[in-house]
């Protein structure tokens, strides 16, 4: 089991080197620097960069002119993400040992296998359809997936005190906060994959506007492609300013019932509970500053990499939260050492 858990906190912080390096790619707008998959031109190891290569990626793909700085960025995430999933794989692997079965069930590792191919296929249909909005959403959140059940995963064997349990409006509230982290994220993937980041280019306001024109039935229409309505015409700007200001009204509800917890982690007076209130309360201050900041200085690359960090510590601390008072709800804490009497001798 010592290998099995040096795994898992190797593919834990591997996954979330692997979302960092997505955004970065996605931001950078190297998401097709590749034009096929799983190669790039070709290519399996590396990008074409001598002479002869570069003349036969220009005749196979004459209208995909290569990019060589974007190449690399899209080759590096693959191989990230392959490293990942072959970790992954050598996870399940192990679970499914009889050692390994009699302690944990090897169910999660067995459908994290199966995210990750589903992520790999993801990944392809990013490429071959063009950036279309659904499919790099879905992406964004299969990521997410991932990183969540890595982090279940590593948690979920960590032991308990019983005096610490919370009641039951607490562990109510715990989970409110992590169901709309889950949605704000979505929503953050879906802004991100229409490039509506700088929809609203002030802050509060939006357009110097409270309420500014929007356009919710084409902002989220689901079938169609990249700048486009269902019906290929070009999808109206009212519609890019629903969606930012959509993911706007997504980030003060998450302000609301994340801020609630953290100050009622706080009021329970176990240092457990409050050093969980702290720490929500810096990762949303720091999140809501960077949102901020994405705004108001036009989305710089570094800042708006470290927003899709912050949303995933978010959501890791808000998992990692509820596991821990689902697992004292439910009984499973550390266990009381039990003092035998010495045995007569004889």
């Amino acid at each position: 089991m010592r290998l099995y858990r040096r795994l898992l906190l190797i593919a834990t912080l591997l996954a979330f080197a692997v979302i960092a390096l997505g955004a970065y790619v996605r931001l950078s707008d190297a998401g097709l620097g590749c034009p096929d998959w799983p190669g790039c031109y070709g290519h399996w190891l590396g990008v074409p960069e001598a002479h002869h290569e570069q003349q036969a990626a220009a005749q196979a793909y004459p209208d995909r002119p290569l990019d060589t700085g974007k190449a690399w960025k899209e080759m590096l995430h693959r191989y990230l993400a392959g490293t990942l999933g072959l970790l992954i794989l050598a996870l399940c692997i192990l679970a499914w040992r009889k050692e390994s079965r009699s302690q944990q069930s090897p169910a999660l590792p067995t459908a994290l296998l199966g995210i990750i191919g589903l992520q790999a296929a993801l990944g392809m249909w990013t490429v071959t359809l063009l950036l279309k909005p659904v499919i790099v959403t879905l992406h964004l959140i299969g990521g997410m997936t991932t990183l969540s059940i890595l982090v279940g995963m590593a948690v979920a064997g960590r032991n308990a005190k019983a005096e610490d349990a919370v009641g039951p409006g607490t562990r109510l509230l715990a989970f409110s906060a992590l169901l709309a982290v889950v949605i704000q994220i979505a929503l953050g993937g879906w802004v991100s994959s229409n490039y509506a980041a700088l929809a609203c280019p002030d802050f509060p306001t939006c357009q110097g506007q409270w309420q500014p024109e929007m356009d919710f039935a084409h902002a989220f229409s689901l079938h169609r492609e990249l700048g486009e309505t269902a019906d290929g015409q070009l999808l109206p700007f009212a519609a890019l300013t629903a969606i930012h200001w959509s993911h706007r009204l997504g980030s003060a509800l998450v302000t609301l019932i994340t801020g609630w917890l953290a100050l009622a982690l706080f009021k329970t007076g176990k240092r457990r509970w409050k050093t969980w209130g702290g720490l929500l309360a810096f990762l949303l201050l720091a999140q809501l500053s960077l949102g901020i900041a994405n705004v108001l200085l036009g989305l710089p690359l570094a800042i708006a990499v470290a927003h899709n960090l912050g949303a995933a510590l978010l959501l890791t601390a808000t998992l990692a939260l509820n596991i821990g008072m689902y697992r004292l709800c439910s009984g499973k804490t550390a266990a009381l050492p039990i003092h035998r009497a010495p045995s007569p001798q004889s």
